[in-house]
């Protein structure tokens, strides 16, 4: 990490009446978010009624405390490169965070690969991570509806329960959601949006680096231990989107070669990218063990590789955590003991592949 740390970049989702913009006006109060930006899809979808100052015509509205609205024009991002370039030259004074809030249909991977695959938004942006918000009188049959939703909460950071107020803690169908929900997303923590669990720092201190320590929290990005405990069970009931998603860890002791890590990777996006829902991971590479890498890939999109400077905790082992749709875990298992070089869940001996034309970039720096 040198120069000008990343801004960190948060996404917050949910499905259509979640409670997405009732969160987001709240947080728009919260005097840790001053020097915000948050980027709305059209503004008359969101109806955000923070205290406004006067839009500018150019998309962006200043609120009284420091945060920016803008609209998503064309691409976000040309959105994005805009803030840089207005914080570059001036225009805008400080840029401490960004919030992207996306539409309640949206699939948050494609919000996710503009952040992540921009090779120019990659200097100044990080991925912080993604908020989803669940609406607990409603959640559960919105799962049943619509699969946008499920993946939603199943690539998520954090998943915010809105209208806790209507439930009652300890009703079985809110504690059916509950459990549901920990079932798809494992590692998230489920906060209630009304309690003060739900606050700023919550909400947004879930990336790979802690601004304030200015070190890389990996086991709080990881969150592996909430994999291993985690079994999950199939139901092979064809009308619940659940079943399509599975949550598990990839454990390695041994260091492996760059190049291995590399083909790996690259099978498992070319061969089944739109299955790889999000992927994070730190390993530990033969060309330097002392200096783990940090690998972080949504589908197809992997952000550059991060070395860290040395093992942020006692644990020396790589660890790879996924969250698979219709790909089950004994395919990648296979895969990848294919190419560190041991024996398959199953027992037979697989030699990795010697040769792949496809290659990520990064590994070797």
């Amino acid at each position: 990490m040198t120069g000008i740390a990343p801004i960190p970049v948060s996404i917050l989702t949910g499905f259509l009446g979640s409670g997405k913009t009732t969160l987001l006006n709240r947080l728009l109060k919260d005097p840790e978010l001053r020097d915000t930006a948050v980027i709305v899809n059209e503004f008359g979808d969101v109806g955000i009624d923070h205290l406004l100052v006067e839009q500018s015509s150019d998309g962006v509205i200043e609120l009284s405390d420091g945060c920016l609205c803008c609209t998503v024009r064309g691409e976000l991002v040309d959105t994005l490169a805009d803030l840089v370039d207005r914080l570059q030259t001036g225009r805008i004074t400080a840029l401490r965070r960004v919030v992207v809030e996306t539409t309640g249909l949206a699939d948050p991977a494609p919000v996710l690969h503009s952040v992540m695959g921009d090779p120019v938004l990659a200097h100044s942006y990080s991925l912080d991570g993604v908020i989803v918000t669940v609406d607990a009188v409603n959640g559960a049959a919105t799962l049943d509806e619509h699969e946008e939703a499920v993946k939603q909460v199943a690539v998520a950071d954090r998943i915010v329960l809105t209208k806790m107020d209507l439930v009652a803690p300890d009703a079985a169908p809110f504690r059916a959601l509950r459990e549901r929900l920990r079932r798809i997303n494992p590692a998230a923590p489920q906060l209630d949006a009304a309690g003060g669990d739900a606050g700023s720092a919550a909400l947004f201190q879930c990336g790979l680096y802690d601004a304030a320590s200015k070190t890389a929290d990996v086991a709080g990005w990881l969150r592996d231990e909430a994999y291993r405990h985690h079994h999950h069970h199939h139901h092979h009931d064809v009308n619940r989107h659940d079943d399509r998603i599975s949550a598990f860890t990839l454990v390695e002791k041994t260091p492996i070669e760059p190049q291995a890590l590399e083909m790996f990777i690259d099978l498992l996006r070319s061969s089944r990218g739109p299955n790889l829902l999000r992927m994070k991971g730190i390993v530990k590479l033969s060309d330097n063990p002392d200096r783990p890498v940090v690998i972080h890939g949504v589908q197809t999109i992997f952000h550059p590789p991060a070395r860290l400077g040395a093992w942020p905790d006692d644990d020396r082992r790589s660890r790879l955590v996924l969250i698979t749709r219709d790909l089950g875990r004994d395919y990648v298992e296979r895969l990848f003991a294919a190419f560190v070089g041991r024996p398959a869940p199953d027992g037979s001996d697989r030699a990795a592949p010697q040769d792949n034309p496809l290659s990520i970039p990064g590994f070797r720096n």
